[in-house]
């Protein structure tokens, strides 16, 4: 047997869920819409005004999904070490000590430089 078969079917599956959910939604959801449906809802207060362009974000808000991807991708690089951790003895523990020392370098020096205060 394939040993791709079940990836495919797994994804043959979520695909037809979804296929599934977008028809299911467009035949009964509501038909009427209204000028209060389609306006933002900002959790029950009112939507703030926004420029023409759409507004402008914070930089400080670029820079902390930054530092979640950075974090995110360190946990991605940790857990397939976790699991073939047996089979790399000794330089695998070296080479993880010596990641994890440079993410966390990088966490002291944002911290240091105020990255993670929200003002």
């Amino acid at each position: 047997m394939n040993p791709y078969v079940p990836i495919l079917a797994i994804g043959a599956i979520g695909l037809g869920f979804g296929l599934f959910s977008i028809i299911a939604a467009a035949v009964t959801g509501p038909k009427r819409y209204n000028r209060a449906k389609a306006d933002a809802y900002e959790c029950g207060i009112e939507p703030s005004p926004q420029a023409t362009g759409g507004g402008r974000f914070p930089v400080k808000y670029f820079l902390t999904a930054m530092l979640f991807i950075i974090f995110d991708i360190e946990i991605v690089f940790l857990y397939p070490w976790a699991v073939a951790f047996d089979q790399l003895g000794i330089f695998g523990l070296v080479e993880m000590a010596l990641f994890i020392g440079t993410v966390f370098v990088a966490f002291a020096y944002v911290w240091r430089r105020g990255g993670l205060e929200w003002d």
